[in-house]
């Protein structure tokens, strides 16, 4: 079994760029740094390093390890954590997958109501629309409902809210004092995407403006929410963006936020709880959003 403590230094060494710069980040010297690499190579017959000038480079082979230690070294942040819990008395974890709006909007207030009935969980949010490795870690996950989803085995998945989308138009735009909107009567503009383009909410606008009779032309690919605003407060064209992502302050003078009618999108949000018998954290947690959502 590799020695852990000589993957940390390698893994440094290869982050820092030199023996001497790893020396100074981990507070060792550069003969205790050479010691811990001289022995990882021998303890995996692999050459790591080859002298390059007065340096040293790494090789193909070290690149490669680097690349199958990163799981390795995130399971082992998580065994530190939980020890450093247990030594501190803290008897339980939960940990939360978010989406950005819903993590703006919800995880802020949710997570300062736990933590006053619950002084003693370890709360930890992550961001879920990155796909990870090995499936869904998330004791409470909050997603987009996707039509034919496979929830982890065990789970129970909660209906939050509605989301309908709404149109962000530059303040000057014809329709911008409009108490509602078409899709269709947005079919001319410029488009600002504030999405990737295979996203489940990218996908929900698609439909809809397929069922209005277009498909929309997007000359920004933003793909992501507050570019997609900035763009369309400099004037340069309209999103269409879910309600919960899509809040400008009414002071604003450049945006107007409208309704939509049908066929509007909308999409629709659901916690998924892991292990709901005996996640009592968990499921405290979707109360407090339901009741947030009230």
């Amino acid at each position: 079994m590799l020695d852990t403590h000589r993957i940390r230094v390698f893994r440094s060494v290869m982050a820092s760029g030199s023996i001497q710069a790893a020396a100074d980040n981990l507070g060792f010297t550069p003969s205790a740094i050479s010691q811990q690499i001289s022995a990882l190579q021998k303890e995996t017959g692999l050459t790591l390093f080859e002298r390059e000038g007065r340096g040293l480079s790494p090789t193909a082979a070290a690149h490669s390890l680097v690349k199958h230690t990163n799981e390795l070294m995130g399971e082992l942040s998580k065994l530190d954590a939980v020890v450093t819990d247990l030594r501190e008395g803290r008897s339980g974890r939960l940990t939360i997958g978010y989406f950005a709006s819903a993590g703006a909007e919800w995880m802020p207030t949710l997570a300062r109501r736990l933590a006053q009935e619950m002084p003693n969980l370890v709360l930890e949010l992550i961001l879920n629309e990155v796909p990870r490795r090995g499936g869904s870690p998330f004791d409470l996950n909050i997603v987009v409902d996707v039509p034919g989803a496979q929830d982890p085995h065990g789970s129970r998945r909660v209906p939050l809210a509605t989301d309908p989308y709404v149109a962000l138009l530059p303040a000057d735009h014809p329709l911008a004092d409009a108490s509602e909107i078409t899709l269709a009567q947005l079919e001319g503009d410029t488009w600002i995407s504030n999405d990737l383009p295979q996203a489940i909410c990218s996908k929900i606008l698609a439909a809809s403006c397929e069922a209005a009779g277009f498909r929309p032309r997007f000359a920004v690919q933003a793909q992501d929410h507050y570019t997609a605003i900035a763009f369309v407060r400099a004037g340069v064209g309209i999103t269409v963006i879910p309600g919960l992502a899509g809040h400008v302050p009414p002071s604003d003078p450049h945006i107007r936020v409208l309704p939509i009618a049908p066929p509007q999108p909308v999409r629709h949000i659901a916690a998924v709880v892991r292990d709901p018998g005996g996640n009592t954290a968990a499921n405290r947690a979707v109360e407090l959003l339901l009741d947030l959502l009230r």
